[in-house]
């Protein structure tokens, strides 16, 4: 079976609060705040890691843990559609340039501290290498300003994360594929795409929007040379007989998005046999939303 993944958001207030060495002086000190977001697998019913805290390095001297009081357990499976919610809220920190940041997980071998749940009732094991060691490490540098909130999204891209096991009852593996995000540079795009369009039977199971950065490109799966950046599973809506879709988190620029119905095919690890059925071209603009729908 493969896994079919696309984007939607975490979200846990953990009302945790950090001095930095420098005081509380708003000359000296900014503060952090940090979503994570996410999206839904085909065919599973939950994606849950837990959290144990994050680690933050500046780029002059050492990191700093921020753990949590109690281990959070986030199911990743259950933030859609753009839905976001604070890992970290209002934590102060020096201002100033920062290296990376690291989320601190249990996700050890053959344990079910995180794991992924099937429709057919069945629970595995999710197992992040080096997760207890190294965590969820994104190497992307940036700014905490003096007196200023600096707001991030972390973007946890499952449909290039989460791989099947090579052999029955092994752990389901999750190679992370994340980017961090400021949301005062960020918008997204939103619209239907209409029965006509996906009436082939393949899209009962297949049916997904993936968004390609620059316009006019080629449209391929994940694990082709040119792979989405991010992607959708739209939702049916009766009401208006159409299928809905949000391509959250992306920043400003022009895009190329195509639908496709191989979605179920397409595994992270392969060039697969995948082929998309409509693509268009769209800008996205700071903070707002771009209609683009399929008719």
């Amino acid at each position: 079976m493969k896994l079919k993944i696309t984007s939607a958001a975490i979200a846990l207030a953990l009302g945790v609060s950090l001095v930095a060495c420098g005081g509380s002086d708003s000359d000296q000190t900014g503060t952090l705040a940090l979503s994570v977001t996410d999206a839904p697998i085909d065919g599973a019913t939950e994606v849950v890691v837990t959290f144990n805290g994050v680690e933050i390095k500046p780029q002059n001297g050492g990191s700093t843990i921020i753990n949590f009081d109690e281990p959070k357990t986030i199911d990743l499976f259950a933030l859609q559609n753009g839905e976001t919610a604070p890992l970290l809220q209002n934590t102060t920190l020096d201002a100033g340039e920062y290296n990376w940041i690291r989320l601190v997980v249990d996700a050890d071998q053959g344990e079910i501290d995180s794991y992924i749940s099937f429709e057919d009732g069945s629970t595995h094991s999710l197992y992040i290498p080096s997760g207890s060691n190294t965590g969820l490490k994104l190497n992307s540098g940036f700014t905490i300003a003096a007196g200023a909130t600096a707001n991030f999204t972390i973007d946890f891209d499952l449909r290039k994360s989460v791989h099947k096991p090579a052999a029955e009852g092994q752990d389901y593996m999750l190679r992370p594929s994340l980017r961090i995000l400021d949301n005062t540079e960020v918008g997204e795009i939103s619209g239907f795409i209409a029965p006509s369009v996906v009436e082939d039977a393949s899209c009962e199971d297949g049916l997904a929007v993936y968004a390609y950065s620059g316009a006019d490109v080629t449209a391929d799966d994940e694990g082709s040379a040119t792979p989405p950046i991010t992607s959708a599973m739209p939702e049916y809506d009766a009401n208006n007989d159409r299928y809905n879709y949000t391509l959250s988190f992306l920043l400003a620029g022009d895009y190329t998005v195509a639908v496709t119905c191989d979605a179920d095919l397409d595994d992270p690890q392969s060039d697969d046999d995948w082929t998309s059925i409509a693509a268009s071209n769209v800008t996205v603009t700071v903070d707002q939303t771009t209609e683009l729908n399929f008719e």
